[in-house]
């Protein structure tokens, strides 16, 4: 493995920072026309009239659309996420008779330009009857304000605990509610998509172009499939260059869904792009969790019993978010050995925008319990929370290694990575400082955090197509073409699919490309998500790569006159072994499998068994301000243990972005609606969320606890930094106010908060 594990500039940015990149809102349709919609400006309430009459003159409108449009065209609800989810509840793509959150879509309005679209949306009347709202998820699960009346309750996800949960043994129990606030996706590039009927063919069929930013192709045209009932084969989906997804894009919208139906009703093409303000409240949420913990255990640091109770909020309808706890289930007890656990959840609807994966999807959540929680104990016993870890921690030798509700981690080294974490931080050296903080009464005291993590990647396994071909370009030049069924949108997968091919074939890196992101040219893709990437695309990038070989040594035991099983390939060349000095090239054997009529091609046919388990640990250092309550994140280490890495490099950046969006979590970010359901943070102006100023230069150590379900030894990164650093800063946030009687703050944690919680200890 030549080119695994060595830092490699990505391919992607030139293209991407000097703007050459493809992005859907830069594309070129002639004709097409601009699509806003008109959004419901309150969370709950009965539609009485629509009135677009003033709208439909306005300059540069082509159409006004309702509810009675779509079903004149007998154009039904949206598809279900999921199948476990309640089948008797039905979203339209417009809202018919109930709004239930503030942003849902109303009408459509498509004029020559979004600026004229805007214009005659705001001339949409709608008058609603107000209905009661109910925003908070606990109090949803009594309340008498209904979503669907029919139902007779806003309940709709129960997943029950396993088991009763013993504390009798514990000589110490400690209970509290833990926070995880709902939290806006925000990517760079919001939604965008664009839809265009084709000219008819030699039957008369027109066939669909659809774009979209997206986290897969395949999955999006099939959900366009299912909801105009057409063949598969009759839809192009396209996704060019992605501006960021973080799970939000994974899934498909009433606002995408509609393009197709909006460009046959006008016979033109069809293009969306949202605000940053539509963005806000329309795109999936994430987190929006209620939690409940109990812990308990010995004086002497061992942890006996763990107990969680979850209440997720699902928002207005019910979407993948309302089984983000079955994740949280499935992560319950982290790092830690404790067999004595059970969770229950259950999912709630409320009059907000409905949740769905972001960054993690249920993982964090996990880990901001049990690592609280471990503080919290420690803190009642009184003994440091590194060694209340290093007595529980699963230790190396038991992989692979079950937990309380399950779930079969692959592989790990939980203490080393602590041990990692703590020296590179110098944790004995901070705790001096601490001390020394504390004895002088100072004003800025001192914290350090430390959470260790694991998660679930790729989670049940499976497979995602990798093809590779190797070939002779225009010039003559040997070059190599991967189709892969993985959809970047920033991970850096065209630089990574490439160094695989390089490193097996010996094809010079630069010559390879990357064919990605659309249905006509891919055979099929699943969604991109769950950090599944390297470990499913890749190995199968991998094995096809040594299907190629294999075809090639073929062809050149005959030029070599030699048995196939005595020639080997090493950068680049054909030979028998021990005898290097004659050889073949590419170019020889590629001359003579064209002459044959044959192509050096591959399919890889891996499909992984199960989900594979990252880990690590983070140690935050904080500097409160005990008469403001500001906090200062002033370091930041990060351990993380994805298995084998392909490139190093796009591995830190995945670690820091996760980072910077876990940061945001614990220190800044909080979507929040007031009790009519009104959203208060709509916009980047009151939504808060780190820039570089607020984040201090990351200390990033890479461990490799290689998995064994797959032939890289890869696990996933993508999501550890969101799933590590958020407890770590909260940990160190009530770190370094414990003294003061703080003994724990809810995220965010706020200037205000961290004050509120000084003055009241």
């Amino acid at each position: 493995m030549g080119m695994i594990g060595t830092r490699v500039m990505r391919t992607e940015d030139p293209d991407l920072v000097t703007g050459r990149g493809t992005f859907v809102d830069n594309l070129v349709l002639p004709g097409a026309t601009h699509v806003v919609y008109v959004r419901s400006t309150i969370a709950h309430g009965r539609i009485l009239s629509i009135d677009a009459d003033e709208a439909r003159t306005m300059p540069g409108v082509v159409g006004v659309f309702t509810t009675d449009d779509l079903s004149a065209d007998g154009i039904g609800p949206v598809p279900i996420d999921m199948p476990l989810l309640p089948a008797d509840i039905a979203r339209g793509a417009l809202a018919s008779d109930t709004v239930r959150f503030v942003g849902e879509l109303v009408a459509a309005v498509v004029a020559e330009s979004r600026a004229q679209a805007v214009d005659a949306a705001e001339r949409v009347q709608v008058e609603y009857e107000p209905l009661p709202v109910v925003v908070d998820a606990e109090e949803a699960m009594t309340s008498s304000t209904l979503l669907f009346p029919d139902r007779g309750s806003n309940v709709v996800v129960t997943l029950p605990a396993q088991r009763e949960v013993d504390f009798s043994a514990c000589e110490v129990i400690v209970e509290r509610r833990i926070l995880n606030r709902r939290i806006a996706p925000s990517p760079l590039e919001s939604r965008v998509a664009a839809s265009r009927w084709e000219e008819p063919d030699e039957n008369g069929v027109r066939r669909l172009t659809h774009w979209q930013a997206c986290q897969g192709a395949h999955p999006i045209r099939n959900q366009l499939a299912t909801f105009y009932g057409l063949p598969a084969d009759q839809i192009r989906v396209i996704t060019p260059d992605v501006g960021g997804g973080f799970g939000a894009k994974a899934f498909f919208y009433p606002e995408d869904l509609l393009l197709p139906w909006l460009a046959r009703r006008t016979n033109r093409p069809v293009r969306y792009t949202e605000s940053r303000t539509e963005s806000m409240n329309g795109l999936g949420h994430g987190r929006a969790q209620i939690q409940d913990l109990r812990i308990g255990g010995t004086r002497d640091g061992r942890i006996l019993a763990y107990e969680l109770k979850v209440i997720q909020d699902a928002g207005a309808y019910p979407r993948f978010g309302a089984f983000l706890p079955f994740m949280t289930g499935a992560m319950l007890t982290g790092t830690y050995h404790v067999p004595n656990a059970a969770m229950h959840a259950v999912g709630v609807l409320t009059n907000t925008v409905p949740t769905l994966a972001y960054r993690g999807a249920g993982r964090p959540e996990a880990a901001a319990a049990i690592e609280r929680a471990v503080d919290m104990f420690a803190h009642e016993i009184g003994m440091d929370p590194v060694e209340v870890r290093r007595i529980n921690l699963v230790p190396k030798d038991a992989f692979p290694y079950k937990n309380a509700n399950g779930t079969v981690y692959d592989s790990g080294d939980y203490p080393g990575s602590l041990d990692l974490a703590l020296t590179a931080a110098n944790y004995d050296g901070l705790r001096a400082e601490q001390q020394r903080r504390r004895a002088s009464g100072d004003r800025v005291q001192l914290g350090i955090g430390v959470a260790v993590y694991v998660e679930i990647t790729a989670m049940s396994g499976g497979s995602e197509l990798g093809l590779v071909e190797v070939l002779l370009d225009e010039s003559g030049a040997v070059a190599a073409r991967v189709i892969t069924g993985t959809t970047p949108y920033g991970q850096g997968h065209r630089t990574t699919w490439a160094m695989l091919v390089a490193d097996r074939l010996g094809v010079p890196f630069e010559k390879v490309t990357v064919v990605h992101g659309d249905t006509d040219l891919v055979p099929s893709s699943e969604i991109t998500g769950g950090s599944r990437s390297v470990q499913l695309g890749g190995t199968n990038v991998w094995r096809a790569s040594a299907v190629v070989a294999d075809k090639a040594r073929e062809i050149a035991s005959r030029l070599l006159e030699a048995d196939v099983v005595d020639v080997t390939l090493e950068d680049g060349r054909f030979h028998v072994v021990g005898t290097p000095a004659i050889s073949v090239g590419w170019t020889e054997v590629l001359v003579s499998a064209a002459r044959d009529g044959h192509r050096l091609d591959g399919a890889g046919d891996f499909v992984q068994v199960g989900g594979t388990f990252p880990s690590g640990a983070h140690v935050a250092v904080v500097e409160v301000d005990t008469e403001t309550g500001g906090v200062r994140l002033r370091d930041m280490v990060a351990v993380d243990d994805a298995g084998r890495i392909v490139n190093t490099l796009l591995a830190e950046g995945q670690v820091h972005g996760g980072l910077v969006q876990g940061i945001g979590q614990a220190l800044f970010e909080e979507f929040v609606y007031d009790e009519d359901g009104n959203p208060l943070t709509g916009n980047f102006a009151d939504y808060g969320f780190p820039s570089a100023a607020e984040v201090p230069s990351f200390v990033t150590v890479h461990m490799e606890s290689p998995s064994p379900l797959n032939d890289l030894g890869a696990k996933g990164i993508g999501e550890s930094g969101t799933i590590g650093a958020t407890p770590a800063v909260q940990n160190a946030v009530v770190d370094a106010l414990s003294h003061l009687g703080v003994r724990h703050i809810d995220l965010p944690c706020t200037a205000q908060r961290v004050w509120e919680a000084i003055t009241t200890a």
